[in-house]
């Protein structure tokens, strides 16, 4: 067990070090985990450099032919032994996610089922690994050649997560790079790697059980030298990294040509048409904008109203703010709790600062409620503010007008990102053009566009990112077809 631990629940236990080939092995530094509440230390958690990550590489390119050797059998063992290992530490796991990342309760109870989820979906995957035949003969002059291909695993996996869902964003690297037979080091944000350590210690573990090389799973922590050295590695083959745009690109510059599957940020937008169901609409607004405190990438940012019942659903959104309670994340009432640090606080707080500035009204919220942020709804924000054209990740809804649903659409568009985008209408013609005319990875009709199941493909366009995640498309993101062709 780590030492310095003070908060940690005591049925989830670890060893000391970082999990680096087939042991744990000390770590040059440690570094306070702080409850991002009341700032008070929760347990100290070891701290890699560049050097243990040039050493997981090296371990993980030594372990891949034994990986990708892994039979499906033991494959899908692995992913079953570890889905029931967290099925026995679901209440301990919402426990310690609420301490380290500070969000609220519920939320965390949503992270470790979805977790449990991406596991069980993935357990399922190694037996549908399959290929097919090719039609080679069609080109001249291939008469009797025979054609197929294979999906193979493409190599070592480095799975970045952010702080926001530590547990389930590494899930989603990890579980699908062992279902393709990839070794994998994951990196946890410096701020979050508690539950991300016990999670690679189970699944070491199932490896072991079933025989398999241990050091298939790796997890390194760390500062930006760390992700620079593990994302420059030529050894490594795919970079799996979900954070920040500005991040995201630059892990796709340093690793080409070879592969990245980024999950970026975004502005996600709901479109209230005039037809809705207005109050489904505003509850919506209400969920969306503030779960997981609004550090999430698909929380309602942007809302987009046609002008006929504008007045009527703000009326209804912020006659209903009071609802959204803020407080300590442990109370299963509360919605809306500090975010991850007080930096980000202040960047968010300066962001509605500057929309107010240039024209914007505070129509709730806008201050500090203790240490969280007050939920906030922003109306008439100019395009070029910050809070409307940039992820702001923090508990603050921007709300601007529109004639109709071709200047709603454009709206959505006019945005660098595309990640999720919802629309709320009574309208089937409707739906159908959003999702026809949207620029995003996913179009949601009338429920929050937060809305993810992890059962499918999850991803963006432009700059919220490239590739999909959900087990199915993971796992053929870390593949590569290799075809055969055989002249009998």
């Amino acid at each position: 067990m780590s030492a310095g631990r003070t908060a940690v629940p005591a049925a989830l236990s670890w060893p000391a070090g970082l999990p680096i080939g087939d042991d744990w092995v000390p770590a040059p530094a440690v570094r306070d985990v702080r409850f991002p509440y009341d700032a008070s230390v929760i347990a100290s958690a070891p701290v890699g450099d560049a050097a243990l990550a040039a050493a997981a590489v090296d371990a993980a390119v030594a372990a891949r032919p034994a990986v990708a050797r892994l039979s499906t059998g033991v494959r899908r063992a692995v992913l079953g032994d570890v889905t029931a290992r967290i099925g026995r530490h679901v209440d301990d796991l919402v426990d310690l996610l609420v301490l380290e990342t500070g969000k609220p309760r519920v939320d965390c109870v949503v992270e470790v089922n979805r977790t449990l989820l991406t596991w069980s979906l993935t357990a399922e995957e190694p037996a549908r690994l399959h290929g097919e035949t090719v039609p080679v003969d069609l080109t001249p002059g291939a008469d009797g050649l025979v054609g197929w291909f294979t999906r193979r695993p493409a190599g070592v996996v480095v799975g970045i997560a952010g702080f926001n869902y530590p547990l389930l964003l590494a899930s989603h690297k990890l579980a699908p790079a062992l279902a393709a037979g990839c070794p994998v080091v994951v990196k946890p944000a410096p701020a979050t790697p508690l539950t991300t350590l016990w999670l690679v210690a189970q699944v070491r573990e199932a490896l072991a059980a079933a025989g398999a090389p241990v050091a298939a799973a790796q997890l390194v922590t760390g500062d930006a030298d760390v992700g620079v050295a593990l994302t420059t590695d030529p050894r490594v083959a795919v970079v799996s990294f979900t954070g920040s745009a500005v991040v995201g690109h630059a892990i796709a510059r340093a690793c080409a040509p070879r592969r990245a599957v980024l999950e970026l940020g975004s502005n996600a937008a709901l479109v209230v048409a005039a037809d809705a169901d207005l109050d489904r609409a505003a509850d919506a607004v209400l969920r969306g904008g503030f779960y997981a405190s609004g550090q999430a990438c698909i929380s309602v940012q942007r809302v987009i109203v046609e002008r006929p019942v504008l007045d009527e659903f703000i009326d209804l959104v912020r006659g209903r703010l009071a609802e959204v309670v803020v407080g300590d994340p442990r109370d299963p009432a509360t919605r809306v709790a500090a975010l991850i640090d007080p930096g980000a606080t202040q960047r968010v707080l300066d962001r509605i600062g500057a929309a107010v500035e240039a024209g914007a009204e505070v129509a709730g919220g806008g201050e500090r409620a203790g240490t969280a942020i007050a939920p906030t709804l922003l109306l008439d924000v100019p395009e070029a503010a910050e809070v409307w054209h940039e992820e702001i990740f923090g508990p603050v809804v921007a709300v601007r007008a529109v004639h109709d649903l071709d200047e709603a659409f454009e709206l959505v568009n006019r945005s660098r990102y595309g990640l999720h985008a919802a629309v709320f209408t009574r309208s089937l013609a409707t739906a159908h053009r959003a999702i026809d005319e949207l620029e995003v990875g996913g179009v949601i009709v009338n429920e929050v566009p937060g809305f993810r199941s992890d059962v499918m493909p999850y991803g963006g366009v432009k700059d919220s990112g490239i590739g999909r995640e959900g087990p199915r498309w993971a796992v053929e993101e870390f593949t590569v077809t290799r075809m055969a062709v055989i002249r009998p």
